[in-house]
């Protein structure tokens, strides 16, 4: 039967004239009225019961047989009507596992909820515990000994975040740097600490300077950071002074790596390949890691970077007085001077220049504060004119090279801060600065095939990248 006539029909007679109560179409009409009722019914049932993402089932509406003599309304009261509902139904998933929940997104829902300290030049953890409110917690929180040993190290500059539940403490969180989270919360059995590492995102870039005024200045103006000119000169300083062998023009090339947080740098990473032109002659340095682990830098035939003995134990410090015969500042007599005197600030570190024993440290005579060290059977350094020793440097301590052994200063015979620095052979002084010194053990011959292999492509990249940079500066 079609309802869309049968109801227009209704509604023109109802236009027409009032409603034949004996009509045998009425009680059609009144029955549609209540199967429609019902229908709604079962609609929202269904609807409450299983919610808004269902998928749709068909309805099945029932209509009984009429009495009525007309063989059409007959047929259509003993027809059963089908009907298939689209309202959307909930599907709602039982066993579906709970979402894992980030830290750093509860940190920022909840911000608003959470008190935040600066640590200020001279705080202690109590200080910043009872500017927080909740200096009680103190101590139950360092109980858990190693887990929380970062909280004994805070800086000026760092912060220390806490919530509290009711006034009392719920959650700690700590953070030193960028990589680096300590996260203390409260449980039904007391704290827990939790130390969360986040990686940081590894970029390769490139740098090339000349030199103009300074090895400074030109790392500055290639983009380095002070860190990283550094890192380049301490590669290269077994092979080049910097304080006496830079010449205007000379330039360097460097490939390093950049680390960044969540798309920020952070800061430069570790240098992977440098060259040096100093005077003409050209000296790389590639960064190799053996199977076992061991990092260091060689040249590309394998040859360590390092020598036995750095050149220089001051970094950039002025040389104030070469090896030879020279007057005396303070006795005004000719005398051999027979080491090389390096002018610095008090209070600058004097490096050991190569691993070693130290069989004097104390104070002798003119050459005021002073240690000497033994280097194997040959070698023998002396450091003089020290303002103090640094810590574990004691007589028969064993030192490593480039290991902090004392301070610039002025004890003695001295006319100002430096340091007076010899450099013995089988007993005899030689030059520091021009005596060959020794090289360093070379990469073993069974890395070296993986080393070439492996530095190849860094070779090519800094060569391609140097010609390509001196090309645009030339033009």
């Amino acid at each position: 039967m079609n309802y869309h006539s049968f109801f227009k029909r209704d509604y023109k007679s109802r236009l027409g004239r009032a409603p034949d109560r004996g009509s045998p179409h009425w009680p059609l009409r009144g029955l549609a009225l209540a199967a429609g009722v019902v229908l709604l019914g079962v609609v929202l049932a269904k609807n409450q019961e299983h919610g808004a993402n269902a998928p749709t089932q068909p309805v099945e509406i029932a209509l009984p047989a009429s009495e009525a003599p007309h063989d059409t309304e007959k047929q259509a009261a003993g027809t059963r009507v089908q009907m298939a509902l689209a309202l959307p139904v909930p599907v709602r998933e039982i066993d579906a596992p709970a979402p894992a929940i980030d830290v750093e997104e509860a940190l920022q829902a909840e911000a608003a909820e959470w008190d935040e300290v600066e640590v200020r030049r001279g705080d202690t953890l109590s200080s910043i515990f009872s500017r927080l409110e909740v200096h009680s917690q103190l101590n139950p929180i360092l109980s858990l000994g190693d887990d929380v040993a970062m909280l004994r190290s805070i800086h000026p500059g760092e912060r220390i975040r806490a919530l509290k539940d009711d006034g009392r403490l719920k959650e700690l969180v700590y953070e030193p740097n960028r990589t680096l989270r300590l996260h203390v919360t409260r449980g039904e059995e007391g704290y827990e600490a939790h130390v969360v590492e986040r990686e940081m995102e590894i970029r390769v870039t490139q740098g090339m300077g000349k030199i103009r005024s300074s090895l400074f200045q030109a790392g500055l103006d290639a983009g380095m950071s002070d860190n990283l000119i550094m890192s380049m000169a301490n590669i290269f300083g077994w092979d080049i002074d910097f304080a006496l062998d830079l010449r205007e023009g000379d330039h360097f090339t460097v490939i390093y790596q950049q680390l960044y947080q969540d798309g920020e740098y952070v800061r430069d990473g570790a240098i992977l390949a440098a060259e040096f032109i100093n005077r003409g002659s050209s000296f790389q340095a590639l960064r190799y890691t053996t199977p076992e682990g061991d990092t260091d830098y060689y040249s590309p035939d394998g040859r360590s970077m390092r020598k036995a003995f750095l050149r220089t134990p001051v970094e950039f410090a002025r040389i104030s007085s070469r090896f030879g015969t020279r007057r005396h500042p303070i006795l005004h007599t000719m005398r051999q001077h027979r080491g090389v005197d390096y002018a610095a600030p008090t209070g600058t570190p004097i490096r050991a220049s190569g691993d070693g024993r130290i069989v004097h440290r104390g104070t002798r005579g003119g050459y005021g504060k002073t240690i000497i060290i033994q280097h194997g059977q040959q070698y023998r350094t002396l450091y003089a004119h020290m303002n103090g020793y640094a810590r574990n440097t004691g007589v028969g301590n064993r030192v490593r090279q480039g290991q902090v052994i004392g301070y610039i200063g002025m004890t003695g015979m001295a006319t100002g801060p430096h340091l007076h620095y010899e450099f013995l052979v089988n007993g005899v002084h030689r030059d520091p600065l021009t005596v060959k010194l020794p090289d360093a053990d070379p990469l073993p011959e069974k890395y070296l095939a993986d080393f070439k292999a492996k530095t190849a492509p860094l070779l090519s990249q800094m060569d391609m990248y140097r010609r390509l940079t001196l090309a645009q500066v030339e033009q």
